[in-house]
């Protein structure tokens, strides 16, 4: 499993990261570490999903990913 940290713009309450936890939850061969505002700590299986997947989520919940970090 590789630990991916993601800088996420636009957030800025408990609704925010409620959604964004929600998206990332749907994909499989994630596990969430941490969301907070502006930041998502996940466990990623590269094998079953890839970074951009996970970007994609982000911005499904409405958000912007502004930088990825493993």
């Amino acid at each position: 499993m590789k630990i991916v940290e993601l800088e996420i713009e636009g957030m800025s309450c408990a609704h925010c990261v409620m959604a964004v936890r929600k998206e990332l939850g749907r994909l499989t061969g994630v596990e969430i570490d941490e969301v907070q505002i502006g930041l998502a700590k996940v466990k990623l299986d590269e094998t079953t999903v890839a970074v951009e997947q996970l970007s994609q989520a982000v911005e499904k919940a409405g958000y912007h990913v502004i930088s990825v970090q493993s």
